[in-house]
């Protein structure tokens, strides 16, 4: 019998990705998405296979998966500043009741759960790098909290599981990840630079562009996923590539590896924007034996073309 995931939100960025590499490993796959932000796009190359199912389906609402299931990913939300601003309470109810019904799925099932964190957990740290033990700075009124405090309600959910009903649990928290099947528009900053540069516009950087992040391939990310969920671990365990860098260095890469004449222009930085962002992946290394292996520019130059793609497709 081969093993059978659950995957909510698999329609999305990460989900979808994570859809196929399952799939791939031997297991059944089923997607459940409400399609809110994930697009039948990314899996529509699945349809034909027997070892995928999708549903479409809002996961704050109970959750019936006939037979049996081996493992449980809880992708379902909104991701970037653009989406959980414009579905605030969608957002806050993915977090809590949609994570409390895949956990009751995941009971009933004995599945292993994973939980897809973040590292909006850390809000806007004030130790750097980040480490799990640090608990994090986050402002739980201002508009990013939907989104922060609904990932740290999702934590506290799973570890309560996993100590009241013996739920076997995994939490990952993932830092900026990009890859192909990003949407133009959602927001994120490489999307944004990529279509502005290719487009021969201007290339918008909030604030200064002093502050820095840390970006994972979505390949590198998916891998980690995978080993996490194989392991024991039921701590929080950082996922992403610990390679620092500032916003303006990388708009400006990705205006020479487009060979784009873009020039860039600076609007005002949004509230509670993180200033620093690089995740401490000792405990990843030591636990999984897992660390990120694409370069920047590889992956990036793998994005651009997907984007030509797209920006192709739509004109």
């Amino acid at each position: 019998m081969k093993k059978r995931a659950v995957i909510t939100g698999g329609a999305g960025f990460i989900g979808s990705w994570l859809c196929d590499r399952l799939i791939k490993e031997g297991m059944q796959v089923v997607c459940l998405d409400n399609l809110i932000t994930g697009r039948l796009q990314n899996i529509e190359h699945l349809f034909g296979n027997k070892d995928f199912t999708f549903f479409h389906h809002d996961v704050t609402n109970f959750i019936h998966i006939p037979g049996k299931v081996d493992y449980i990913l809880h992708f379902a939300s909104p991701a970037s500043p653009l989406d959980y601003l414009q579905f605030p309470i969608q957002t806050m109810k993915v977090g809590s009741l949609g994570t409390h019904k895949a956990l009751g799925l995941a009971k009933e099932k004995k599945a292993v759960f994973l939980l897809a964190s973040t590292s909006e957990v850390y809000g806007d740290p004030l130790i750097h790098p980040q480490t799990e033990d640090y608990w994090g700075n986050v402002n739980p009124l201002g508009p990013r909290g939907v989104y922060d405090e609904a990932k740290r309600f999702s934590e506290s959910i799973t570890m309560a599981y996993n100590r009241f009903h013996n739920v076997s649990t995994r939490i990952a928290r993932i830092f900026n990840t990009y890859g192909p099947r990003m949407r133009i528009n959602d927001g994120r900053a490489l999307p944004a630079f990529i279509s502005q540069a290719l487009l021969g516009e201007p290339v918008t950087i909030f604030g200064d562009g002093s502050q820095t992040r840390s970006f994972c391939f979505v390949d590198d990310l998916v891998e980690g996923l995978l080993s996490l969920l194989l392991s024991d671990e039921i701590y929080p365990v950082n996922l992403g590539n610990p390679d620092e860098i500032t916003i303006r260095q990388f708009a400006e890469e990705v205006i020479e590896w487009t060979g784009s004449n873009s020039k860039i222009t600076y609007l005002d930085l949004p509230e509670d924007d993180p200033k620093v962002r690089q995740p401490d992946i000792t405990r990843a290394k030591n636990i999984l034996g897992w660390q990120p292996k694409i370069d920047r520019k590889t992956g990036v130059l793998s994005t651009i073309d997907y984007f030509k793609k797209e920006l192709a497709k739509n004109s």
